[in-house]
């Protein structure tokens, strides 16, 4: 069984994040984010945290550490639409994806390393796609386990990332402070200061006896267990799937025909290797295309019978962005996403005449058995080796 990586990734300070795109004349200030001269701290930018401001604390207070601050008003309609796109973001490198908040989320990607590349490659990829697209930065944790990537894109902040492997979890815990342990607050601090406990490897050396003793049987054991990054539970998806989808970003604006053709082929592929993986078909596909200027059009069509093939699947893309029309116009992004998922098993295919009796479904099924046994490039179609101007094409597949 595969050793599990998870990354935890983690929006640096959101809300304020999201205000300064809007005033970034702000950037580099004290601003916070909540009511005043009534209200509470919801965010505020690493120069307010400086002067000793943090999320909750009544804005009067705030106003007396920071008198300089420019408080602004939450928009939360901007908050959630950010926060999606992001899930989208996530959704692209693996489906096992767990919402932790608004704004940060566990990933498991076990599962993606053969197709993605490492961890770290990884990491990147989300943060360079949130930072471009989104203009707010992130900060990522990977390790073997919730707790240790969560513990490690706090010490990432802000802006960065540490991967964590697993035979240096301990190295990298048990010099940190008993406070930065994830779940452990000001009175689990203050308890473990008054025995003697300040160092998280302090914490992990302590005889279990005597944390149980102060702690009870089950918190006290499990702090120790942490301590040594130790934490079994696993990442939970909680929405449903509704769709499958890929996306991609280029790694610069195009105007040719040909290459947005070619990528939306990129895309029709993987979504449908996607799809067979699920043991799944859909017959609504939708292209996404975004300019340069990062508008955004969306176009839908329904066929009458479920596909996972991917040749059906570009057909019906194709036909949306020929449909479009468009002059010349620079695009940023394409995506395609295939929705109306049935269980592969309980779908009607109606037959055609012309219909081999092994055909492109089974010429797939193959493909992607040798792509899974000996990596993504094993087998591809000639056109989409060529690689155009794609920054970001190792990774872009999205579920949602």
């Amino acid at each position: 069984m595969a050793r599990r990586v998870i990354m935890h990734v983690d929006m640096d300070a959101f809300y304020a994040s999201v205000e300064l795109r809007r005033r970034p004349e702000l950037r580099g200030t004290a601003v916070i984010v909540g009511g005043f001269p009534r209200g509470v701290v919801l965010s505020a930018s690493y120069e307010a945290r400086a002067c000793g401001v943090r999320s909750g604390m009544a804005s009067a207070q705030a106003r007396q550490l920071a008198p300089w601050a420019t408080f602004v008003d939450p928009d939360f309609d901007s908050y959630t639409a950010v926060s999606q796109a992001i899930a989208a973001v996530f959704s692209s490198v693996t489906s096992v994806v767990e919402s932790a908040s608004i704004d940060e989320a566990f990933l498991d990607i076990t599962g993606s390393i053969r197709m993605f590349g490492s961890p770290t490659a990884i990491g990147e990829y989300v943060r360079a796609v949130v930072a471009d697209e989104q203009h707010i930065t992130c900060s990522v944790g990977i390790g073997p386990s919730k707790f240790v990537a969560k513990v490690g894109s706090r010490q990432a902040k802000p802006d960065g990332l540490i991967e964590v492997p697993p035979d240096r979890v301990a190295d990298f815990l048990h010099p940190l402070p008993v406070e930065a342990m994830w779940g452990v607050g000001p009175a689990t601090t203050e308890r473990l200061h008054r025995l003697g406990i300040f160092r998280v490897g302090e914490l992990a050396r302590m005889p279990r006896p005597a944390l149980r003793r102060g702690f009870g049987p089950h918190w006290g054991g499990m702090l120790q267990e942490l301590a040594w990054g130790r934490d079994g539970r696993p990442v939970t998806s909680r929405v449903p799937e509704r769709s499958v989808g890929s996306q991609e970003t280029l790694g610069r604006d195009t105007d040719d025909p040909a290459v947005v053709r070619r990528e939306l082929l990129r895309m029709a592929a993987r979504t449908a290797s996607r799809m067979r993986k699920q043991r799944v078909l859909g017959r609504t596909v939708t292209i996404s295309v975004r300019f340069a200027n990062f508008s955004e059009l969306t176009r839908s069509i329904t066929t009458a019978t479920p596909t996972d093939v991917t040749d059906e699947i570009y057909a019906q893309a194709l036909t949306l962005y020929e449909r479009l029309r468009l002059d010349r116009a620079r695009i940023r992004r394409v995506g395609v996403r295939v929705e109306g998922l049935v269980a592969a098993a309980q779908a009607y295919r109606q037959p055609q005449l012309t219909d081999p009796e092994f055909g492109w479904r089974e010429a797939e099924r193959a493909v992607d058995a040798a792509v899974g046994k000996f990596g993504p490039a094993a087998v591809q179609r000639a056109i989409l080796t060529r690689r155009g101007p794609a920054a970001f094409g190792h990774i872009g597949s999205l579920r949602g």
